[in-house]
């Protein structure tokens, strides 16, 4: 019974995963990861600000021009806007004003804006693109775990068959009185060990492809299978083609982070000189175009004459006096009717006015505002040159070490194959000894461990270097390829 309960557990484990609804390719796997992954969006985002920023720079250059217009009801005494004359009198108003502008020499600032503005969305976008060879690097690199996860599993379940052969052809011996029951449960106990082994390298298989949707930013819960491309056939360049001299010079032209530096550096020089024109004097030109409106309604009366009274004024009567200069005095008789402001084209046509000109502003002092930011930009140029250098010197000390790295793989493979082919022959002859008796259940079992072992190793060794070498690969800057 114990027997059976062993044998369907491979089975299980198996049959499990084989079926699935749709193969992923890397291709599609980096595809799916860079069209899903947050930080991805976000900078494509900072990109088409960056984006933004340039057009409205560019459209700096053009003159401004912008239109008022102001209604309103005005009363007590008041500025008359069809007469200009100080007035108690109620009435509505309306203006209209057209005003623009344009800078005629800026020490070529709005220039220099508009190209600093224009490397800035360069940069953004080899930004971008590095993220992007990160999250391909990233995913390539869990793409090959699972890779590595399927063919642990698949020598672990080798094993596991082996064992369930050897157990059944001993149990019939011992069954038959040729051999003694230790031997049975030897390999009994094995079997519960390679079983072990077969479930967790089943659950390594599954975590690591949990690692690799993580990466990609997709629901675990989506059904899921990637394609399993024989590892020998990765297509690898040769490690003399790979020298790290040569890489390097690649890496300075093609990877994104270097020309990001670059594009960075240049938009840092061309605010400099933004800066720097500040600090001179600018020199623009306006006009404006302007008219208004008033309406008003004033009842008009009959002015009837009630008497004189003393005005203030005297004048002389010839003979040395003088007299009181008498005003007249009028009250309000009958409406004759109502006395009501121009017409609206009549005002419109005599309040149009018109202005042109010119401005100089000069900067004299500003709390020396001026003079600080174009000193901040000279020090961010320097900022960024540091930074560069320092990236330069890391991504050179990066491919040295990954060519080493690679060096390291590629004699622990093929150590690791050797190792292979010498446990496979010791398994070989121990498995002969063993049949004809020469060899206990226990030196057996140690044989077949010992080359379980090496063929994980083996295969352990074989995608680190694969990997190794794609990341050596990649620092050419033509990305990741399986």
């Amino acid at each position: 019974m114990f027997f059976k309960k062993l044998l369907i557990i491979p089975l299980v484990l198996i049959s499990s995963g084989a079926y699935c609804q749709e193969k992923w390719s890397l291709q599609r796997c980096v595809q799916y990861a860079m069209d899903n992954n947050i930080s991805i969006k976000q900078s494509t985002l900072q990109g088409d600000l960056s984006t933004i920023t340039y057009k409205q720079s560019k459209l700096s250059q053009i003159p401004t021009a912008n239109f008022s217009n102001s209604d309103g009801y005005r009363f007590g005494k008041s500025q008359n806007p069809s007469t200009g004359v100080l007035e108690n009198q109620n009435y509505f108003t309306i203006g209209f004003n057209l005003q623009t502008s344009v800078e005629i020499f800026n020490w070529f600032a709005k220039k220099n804006t508009i190209l600093a503005n224009e490397w800035s969305v360069q940069a953004a976008r080899a930004g971008t693109e590095k993220l992007k060879d990160d999250i391909a690097l990233l995913v390539a690199n869990s793409y090959l775990q699972v890779l590595l996860a399927r063919e642990q599993q698949k020598i672990a379940d080798i094993q596991v068959k082996q064992s369930i052969t050897q157990l059944g052809l001993v149990r019939k011996q011992v069954d038959a009185g040729a051999l003694p029951e230790l031997n049975a449960v030897e390999l009994e106990a094995q079997l519960a060990n390679d079983s072990a082994n077969l479930i967790s390298a089943t659950g390594n298989v599954a975590q690591s492809k949990f690692v690799l949707q993580q990466n990609m930013n997709m629901d675990p819960a989506n059904e899921f299978e990637i394609e399993e491309p024989p590892v020998d056939k990765i297509p690898i360049e040769p490690i003399g083609a790979l020298q790290p001299p040569d890489v390097y010079a690649l890496a300075l032209a093609n990877l994104p982070q270097q020309r990001m530096n670059d594009f960075n550096m240049k938009a840092a020089q061309k605010n400099s000189l933004v800066a720097k024109a500040a600090l001179n004097p600018t020199i623009s030109a306006f006009g404006g175009l302007s008219t208004n409106y008033g309406y008003f309604r004033t009842p008009n009366y009959e002015q009837v004459l009630k008497g004189y009274a003393p005005s203030g004024l005297v004048v002389s009567d010839g003979s040395g006096g003088f007299l009181d200069v008498q005003r007249p005095l009028f009250t309000n008789g009958g409406k004759k009717g109502y006395i009501t402001s121009d017409p609206l084209g009549t005002q419109f046509s005599n309040n149009f006015g018109q202005s042109v000109g010119i401005s100089i502003s000069v900067p004299i002092f500003n709390g020396w505002q001026g003079k600080a930011n174009y000193e901040r930009s000279k020090i961010n140029i320097r900022t960024l040159e540091y930074q560069k250098v320092l990236d330069n010197q890391t991504l050179k000390q990066n491919i040295y070490q990954a060519y080493n790295a690679a060096m390291v793989a590629l004699e622990k493979f093929t150590s690791s194959k050797k190792a292979v082919e010498s446990a496979q022959q010791s398994y070989d002859f121990a498995t002969k000894r063993y049949n004809v008796g020469m060899l206990g259940t226990l030196e057996l079992v140690t044989n077949q461990n010992n080359l379980f072992r090496a063929k994980l190793q083996y295969v352990s060794n074989q995608f680190d270097y694969v990997f190794k070498m794609k990341v050596l690969e990649f620092y050419k800057g033509q990305g990741i390829k399986l």
